[in-house]
């Protein structure tokens, strides 16, 4: 099968496409043959050598990928609630992403605790671009745990974390105040937001005491974090450091974990037609450079897929 991995951090020139045997699923892992990947930030972080600055040690080859999207085609050992043929999604990251393949791959070895049911007539790109950006909007909602009629500011919202985080608040009850590029606000108001600003200054504009919450997708950091008002609470999105502590703000950074119970609730939201799930472009497998390149430009609407 062909797998991208990395074998020397870097740029995109880094991704290497290699002919290798397929995986084996081992206790508690399934294969699946691989419709579509999605391509996250964190693909790019990893790429460039990012987990060493956390203390993980230098690989002699990583597997790329996280969120997929396929059909199972062997199983592992005590492996139960899932047969071969069944179609699935997964937001993989067992291991902590140390392993020589993942989901830039025909094939990839799945948890089988990773992975959530998805209907047939699923586009495979729709699939593959949910799981990271719905867990990471679900996780931070709950942590921010905030009563209805909040206001929540959304950096980057129109892309595919923002995206989701404004839907899914909107469905919470919460006024969403949605930072985007100026040529987005009909997308976003389209998903819900109420307000929207193309200049994080203008959130004060909008609300002289701030928000009452803000997360962070865009990393501004500590812009977002002016825009809170005191007292009130702030998450980062993967982001190393943090904004300057004060004013009573709750702040904290998120890294999203797999969940499937939250997957299931996603899938039925979208499957329901009261989640969007914005795929920006596809590319070939083997144009996996092309796409980490078009990423890191920024200014997407969703994710981009890679499709075997």
């Amino acid at each position: 099968m062909r797998a991208v991995v990395v074998r020397t951090y870097g740029g995109p020139e880094a991704l290497l496409t290699v002919e290798v045997p397929a995986p084996e699923p081992g206790p508690g892992q399934v294969r699946i043959t691989v419709e579509a990947a999605a391509v996250n930030p964190v693909d790019l972080f990893i790429r460039g050598g990012g987990l060493l600055m956390h203390g993980a040690p230098a690989r002699e080859q990583t597997g790329m990928g996280c969120d997929v999207a396929g059909v199972v085609d062997a199983l592992g050992e005590d492996v139960t609630g899932v047969e071969v043929g069944d179609r699935v999604l997964a937001a993989s990251t067992w291991g902590g992403f140390n392993r020589d393949f993942g989901p830039y791959a025909d094939q990839a070895v799945i948890a089988v605790d990773e992975l959530a049911p998805v209907p047939a007539e699923w586009p495979a790109e729709r699939a593959a671009a949910l799981p990271l950006p719905g867990l990471t909007a679900w996780q931070c909602l709950d942590l921010l745990g905030l009563p209805e009629g909040s206001t929540l500011l959304v950096t980057g919202a129109a892309g595919g974390v923002g995206a989701m985080l404004v839907q899914l608040a909107t469905l919470r009850g919460l006024t969403v105040v949605a930072l985007a590029r100026s040529g987005d606000e009909a997308y976003v108001r389209e998903l819900g937001a109420h307000y929207f600003v193309d200049d994080i200054e203008l959130v004060r504009e909008l609300l002289p005491e701030g928000v009452d919450a803000a997360v962070d997708p865009a990393r501004l950091v500590q812009p977002a974090h002016d825009a809170v008002r005191d007292g009130g609470k702030f998450i980062a999105v993967v982001v190393d450091g943090g904004p300057e502590d004060g004013r009573g703000i709750e702040s904290q950074v998120m890294w999203a974990h797999s969940a499937r119970e939250q997957l299931d609730a996603l899938v039925e939201l979208v499957d329901a037609g009261k989640v969007k799930v914005p795929v920006a472009a596809t590319y070939p497998l083997t144009e996996a450079a092309a796409a980490h390149t078009r990423m890191a430009e920024g200014g997407l609407r969703g994710r981009l897929v890679l499709l075997p």
